[in-house]
């Protein structure tokens, strides 16, 4: 007879994918808690790693107060790490030609919040994208993304000095905290660069130098300069 069995091939073909699906459901609830069995075997090691990441993110991102000078002739670093280098430049962004420079390597375990040198207004931040070289190269300053920042200071009228903070290897990610017209306190909290990087710090050619290679300094503490 026409069509015969048909109905029974539907029946068989429902009962054999049905089946399948039980089969699935089944192997992926034993997988379930096979993986919940081990998250929980290893949720106390989870935690301690958690607990050591938090105390550990708490340390990198310390920003102690720093102690700062009185004396209006100093100028003080903008960061805490180790001279590099001393040398004069030209900087023709913001402060017009030669200048002094000082670079300071800020390693992993640095302080990594910058301090204003002087106190002053803000009249340049200019942002240059670039490479992210290992900031333990001096070259890095003139290749990696940094953002410069131009003090006019009122401490002595008509002084510029501009810092310039330089993205390393790790640190792709500056976070200024002021803006073109604020007014900032010298040792007062501007930026943060995240993990290792380098600060260039621009001087008028007539201040004399305090640091040399070497010097470890602190951010907003130690005096780099001072005016003639």
């Amino acid at each position: 007879m026409k069509h015969k069995g048909k109905a029974t091939q539907a029946a068989l073909k429902l009962i054999f994918w049905s089946l399948v699906a039980l089969l699935v459901v089944t192997a992926v609830g034993i997988l379930a808690a096979l993986v919940g069995t081990f998250i929980t075997a290893i949720a106390g090691i989870l935690f301690a790693v958690w607990v050591l990441f938090a105390l550990f993110c708490l340390w990198f991102f310390r920003d102690p107060n720093p102690s700062v000078p009185l004396d209006a002739q100093v100028i003080v670093a903008p960061a805490h790490g180790k001279v590099d280098m001393v040398d004069e430049t030209e900087e023709t962004d913001f402060m017009g030609g030669p200048c002094r420079r000082i670079s300071i390597f800020l390693s992993v375990i640095e302080v990594h919040v910058q301090k204003a040198p002087v106190a002053g207004s803000i009249m340049h931040l200019k942002h240059t994208p670039g490479r992210f070289m290992s900031a333990l190269k001096q070259e890095s300053a003139a290749h990696n993304e940094n953002l410069l920042v131009g003090f006019d200071s009122n401490e002595q009228p008509g002084e510029k000095i501009a810092v310039r903070l330089i993205a390393g290897v790790l640190a792709r990610r500056i976070v200024p905290w002021i803006a073109p017209g604020d007014e900032v306190a010298r040792g007062e909290r501007i930026s943060l660069i995240q993990f290792g990087s380098r600060v260039d710090t621009y001087l008028p050619l007539t201040t004399r130098l305090c640091v040399k290679p070497g010097d470890k300094v602190r951010g907003g503490e130690t005096v780099i300069a001072t005016r003639v």
